[in-house]
């Protein structure tokens, strides 16, 4: 059988979690050898070598073929974590906090089953306030649009020997850098590109 191929952190047997933390393993055909999670992938590289020498592994197999020995491969590894009080009861509550939302989740969806009259009005509500959202947005737009059309005529007008009935001072002339992009699908997903 080939070797497998080293995953997305750089190292055999190590793969990065989302929280950001780096879980090893050891594969071997139907076996899953959980090894931990570690805060570096070196770290979790240094674990994994350790279980693959105690599990007697050819060096070409390990992260680094430079430890030549078990008890090199033993002292690089990272201790082994400890779980604390605290960590257990850090772990209680998330799992608290866990059971509430799956019990928050059952009871929404009794509400659901029991009253859809209130569902059908939630979703009106909700479809009103995105075509009002929708609806603000493109006059924000229009307006943004028309703003920097002034801005820039009077600046046109300017360069062009005129005078302009904007003062100095006045803080519309840098309505001339308004962006007037919108992400609003105006026109069914096209996108409006233009300044």
């Amino acid at each position: 059988m080939p070797p497998r191929r080293r995953s997305a952190s750089g190292y055999r047997g190590v793969r990065q979690r989302p929280n950001g933390g780096f879980y090893a393993e050891i594969r071997s055909g139907d076996l899953r050898l959980s090894l931990g999670t570690y805060d570096t992938a070196h770290e979790a590289a240094r674990a994994f070598d350790a279980a693959a020498w105690r599990l007697g592994r050819p060096r070409l197999q390990m992260n680094f073929p430079d430890v030549r020995t078990l008890q090199q491969a033993l002292d690089l590894a990272p201790p082994s974590r400890l779980n604390s009080a605290q960590d257990r009861a850090e772990h209680t509550a998330l799992q608290r906090r866990l059971l509430v939302a799956q019990e928050d989740e059952r009871v929404m969806a009794e509400w659901r089953r029991r009253h859809p009259e209130d569902v059908a009005y939630d979703q009106e509500y909700w479809e009103r306030r995105r075509e009002e959202d929708t609806r603000r947005r493109r006059e924000e737009r229009l307006d943004r649009r028309r703003r920097k059309a002034l801005a820039c005529a009077q600046a046109d007008l300017v360069n062009a020997g005129g005078s302009s009935f904007f003062t100095e001072e006045v803080e519309r002339w840098f309505d001339i850098w308004l962006s007037t992009f919108d992400d609003t699908d105006d026109d069914g997903g096209a996108g409006d590109w233009s300044d």
